[in-house]
């Protein structure tokens, strides 16, 4: 069964990481970002250069996952991307290995409206995720490697 690795590549710290993984596997990879990225050459992985408008990568993920007739896994930190691609029907990671489903999503949403509304009334002042460790990364790809592994079974 052909599967598909769609990452949202523009702030992806894990994209090193996809390419061994899905070539493992013999999954095909879309790296899809508003700026050239450098991307293995081979069979397996296509750079797509979207628009640099609003949202342009996210529709364009999006729309692959709503019309792919096989198994699509999207990498993505995004949650209202997140959100698109589990009512598509694909498998949803984050860079930190945290998998998005129909049963987490709706909290995700409900904590980055919360986040944003914290931050919209701090007068400017700004905070993030807490930074990327080596523990995300092996986290990540457990997570991608026992994806591909599942569905090789099914």
């Amino acid at each position: 069964m052909a599967v598909t690795i769609l990452v949202d590549a523009d702030a992806c710290p894990v994209k090193d990481e996809v390419y061994r993984v899905a070539q493992r596997h013999s999954a095909m990879v879309y790296i899809v970002s508003n700026a050239p990225f450098r991307v293995p050459v081979g069979p397996l992985v296509k750079r797509i250069l979207v628009s640099d408008g609003f949202d342009a990568a996210d529709d364009w993920i999006a729309d692959y996952a709503e019309q792919a007739s096989s198994p699509v896994i999207v990498i993505t930190a995004d949650i209202l991307l997140a959100d698109r691609c589990i009512k598509a029907d694909a498998i949803v990671l984050a860079h930190n290995g945290k998998v998005f489903d129909a049963a987490s999503i709706g909290s995700a949403i409900a904590t980055r409206a919360i986040m944003a509304d914290l931050r919209a009334g701090m007068d400017g002042i700004t905070g993030g995720p807490p930074p990327f460790s080596k523990a995300d990364r092996s986290r990540f790809l457990q997570a991608l490697d026992g994806v591909l592994v599942k569905l090789a079974r099914t």
